[in-house]
């Protein structure tokens, strides 16, 4: 078997890269710089967990309240006011025998048991203020409202990374990472001003928008500079910053109870990011794509000054031949196209394409419901959950860049799947009473989630031919955004049966883990070139190193640089 050509732009820029370190002071410089902006966008793009999140709140009672600061806990609530699962009902109360106030005792004589009325003034518990108070949310009828708020924000992300796409690729990744992580917070600032729920959702979906593609770019930028050896470190301490991110914004929640305070706090020191036009450099990558060799070089120059290395005219002269190499007119256009005609016509690959669909469907719905629904888990500290439920976000994904290469991608991502849902089963027996009990196994659950939607980046990428990778990539990604989309919905699935959000995670893991028995493993194989070789690749045995293409191997890495 002959290996693939080695590709240009990695060994030129990865030997120079080599030869002025690997993680020097100038990387080390442009790597906390990506890394402060991972962090600002991760705690703006979760931030509607806390802006719609649903209160604890009751009727108000003018007989029995006292008109100036009502309690939300009465002795005499049961009077008045009928029960659900041991909570006062929220927008239902018994009619009173009396029209006038004043019952005094609020006894079980003052109040008609049999007749129920609705109410439109409330009681809240605790002094948390969110858009249900703003906008006025209350009851189930407009539940679906808090929840449109998550969908609409994924939407806009959706949309987003198609358009950031297109600017990344034309203007730059430090045009798309600045620009959207600022514009995203100026969107963010303004929705605190806006009058209508309906406005509301306008600037949550520009928000989301505009700074979809600012993680993505960040990344690129953090790793690129690093090099080979350190990329798979760097990589994940990248991943964990956006778990840093959601466990900031939880605590921001938890200080300000107020989610107008709490989107200025977050969101305005996004613009403070317009210093990354001049503090930090355009993506080497980028810059050699578009022919802009001066601007790399200078990159370079400026990298071995800071790192107390040197760089001859002669080495940097090598770049010549990188541009030229992209720029290789005709470079295997028909070959692609009659590539991807015959992969569509290959039964082995288009079940293979359905059952990765079907994952990533899975795994991005599994990985933001779980995350999404933290804050509703019962008897326990909300925020304190959310971010405990954040946390185990960094031990997964550390883990995954040790036990996929020990044990192999297809085994591990089932293994994954049956973890999560596992857990979400066994959550729903767990009784109430056992707060540390319940919480301990949805964290596994979401360990799993996190674990599982890693993995299947890895895979997804190593069994498609080289030509038609990105393509399919795309494919389930996009598909992928189906799951985040329904994720914050699962709130209604909690009114139709309190158990069935878990249970919808458990079977869709499980189904997930299924379909993964139809992927090959591909640990320690070539990646594929041609329709056949991708095929065989679950077939093939394991070869030796020099085999492998394989420039880079950090797992979390591959789901942005591909």
């Amino acid at each position: 078997m002959t290996a693939k050509k080695p590709n240009v732009i990695d060994n030129s820029l990865d030997a120079i890269l080599i030869k002025l370190g690997d993680f020097g002071k100038y990387q080390i410089y442009v790597f906390t710089l990506v890394c402060v902006a991972v962090v600002l966008h991760s705690m703006v793009y979760i931030a509607y967990v806390f802006t719609a999140m649903d209160l604890d709140y009751r009727c108000r009672i003018p007989e029995c309240d006292s008109p100036i600061i009502p309690e939300y806990q009465q002795p005499w609530l049961g009077n008045s006011i009928p029960y659900t699962n041991r909570r006062p009902d929220k927008c239902s109360r018994y009619v009173p025998f009396k029209n006038d106030t004043g019952l005094n005792n609020c006894t079980l004589a003052d109040f008609n048991m049999d007749i129920v009325e609705r109410c439109q003034d409330f009681v809240y518990s605790g002094v948390e203020h969110t858009i249900l108070k703003e906008y006025n949310l209350q009851c189930d009828n407009n539940l679906w409202k808090l929840t449109m708020v998550g969908t609409i924000n994924n939407i806009g992300q959706f949309f987003g990374l198609m358009i950031s796409g297109f600017i990344s690729d034309k203007y730059g990744r430090k045009v798309v990472l600045v620009w959207g992580v600022v514009l995203s917070g100026i969107c963010g600032c303004l929705r605190t001003f806006m009058p209508t729920y309906e406005l509301f959702l306008i600037f949550e979906f520009l928000d989301a928008a505009f700074g979809c593609g600012s993680f993505i770019c960040g990344f690129v930028l953090g790793v690129e500079l690093v090099g080979p050896e350190k990329r798979i470190i760097a990589g994940t301490i990248i991943a964990s910053c956006g778990a840093v991110g959601e466990i900031l914004i939880a605590i921001a929640a938890w200080s300000t109870k107020s989610w107008k305070l709490l989107i200025l706090i977050c969101y305005a020191p996004s613009i403070l990011l317009l210093s990354y036009l001049w503090l930090l450099p355009e993506s080497l990558r980028w810059n050699l794509s578009k022919g802009r060799i001066a601007e790399c070089q200078e990159t370079l120059r400026t990298l071995a000054k800071v790192n107390g290395k040197e760089i001859s005219d002669k080495e940097l002269e090598t770049l010549d031949i990188v541009v030229a190499e992209i720029n290789e007119p005709g470079k295997s256009l028909g070959k692609s196209s009659s590539l991807f005609m015959e992969a569509f016509t290959s039964r082995t690959l288009m079940l293979r394409l359905i059952a990765c669909c079907i994952c990533w469907v899975t795994c991005t719905f599994l990985f933001y419901g779980l995350t999404l629904n933290s804050v509703s888990l019962v008897a326990g500290n909300k925020y304190l959950d959310f971010i405990l439920t954040s946390l185990v976000e960094i031990p997964a994904y550390f883990a995954c860049n040790f036990v996929v290469e020990k044990c192999g991608r297809k085994k591990t991502l089932f293994v994954s799947y049956l973890l999560t849902g596992a857990a979400c089963l066994l959550f729903i027996f767990i009784p109430n009473t056992s707060r540390w009990g319940s919480l301990s196994v949805y964290l596994i659950g979401k360990f799993g989630a996190t674990a599982s939607f890693t993995i299947l980046y890895v895979i997804t990428s190593e069994m498609f031919p080289t030509n038609l990778r990105n393509s399919f990539m795309g494919t389930c990604s996009t598909f992928g955004r189906c799951g985040s989309m329904i994720s914050p919905q699962t709130p209604l699935l909690a009114k139709l049966w309190g158990p069935l959000p878990l249970l919808s995670f458990a079977g869709m893991s499980l189904i997930a883990g299924v379909l993964t028995l139809l992927f090959p493993e591909t640990l320690h194989k070539k990646l594929p070139d041609t329709v056949k070789e991708a095929e065989d690749i679950g077939k093939t045995v394991k070869i030796d190193d020099s085999q492998l293409e394989v420039p880079e191997k950090s797992y979390i890495l591959e789901k942005y640089l591909l």
